[in-house]
């Protein structure tokens, strides 16, 4: 209900404002500073609590040894673990386009031409003696 009459009253200093006329010096409506709901605005964070009590307050637990294994546990998991067992996924990672393949089949193909005596080039890809062609009329 109150904050019916407030949007109210909000709503009708800026109609005032628009018509020329002031809602006070500054032509602007003090509103109440926004709580959360449920929380009081004089009590203090917990996070501030527990940084006064340890200021080396990583955002684990509230007590000092226990707060810093647990970072020194978190970070070495994400941080160590995830770049080895990334690498690791990386490397093994399937040969993608085929790249690799064509490198040893290329290779392979050199070898044999090589050991026939042919050349590793030819002018034709197609055998023209093996290609039907149309007449020439």
């Amino acid at each position: 209900m109150a904050a019916a009459a407030l949007l109210r009253r909000a709503l009708g200093a800026l109609r005032a404002g628009a018509r020329g006329r002031s809602a006070g010096a500054s032509g602007a409506v003090a509103l109440p500073p926004r709580v959360p709901l449920g929380a009081d605005p004089h009590e203090e964070e917990h996070m501030a609590v527990a940084q006064r009590k340890n200021p080396d307050y990583h955002g684990f637990s509230d007590d000092p040894a226990a707060d810093e294994l647990n970072m020194r546990a978190v970070f070495f998991t994400g941080i160590s673990i995830t770049i080895v067992l990334g690498c690791v996924y990386l490397h093994y990672m399937p040969d993608y386009g085929l790249r690799l393949w064509a490198r040893r089949e290329a290779e392979l193909q050199v070898c044999a031409r090589e050991r026939l005596g042919v050349p590793l080039l030819t002018s034709n890809y197609y055998d023209p003696a093996r290609l039907a062609l149309p007449p020439e009329d």
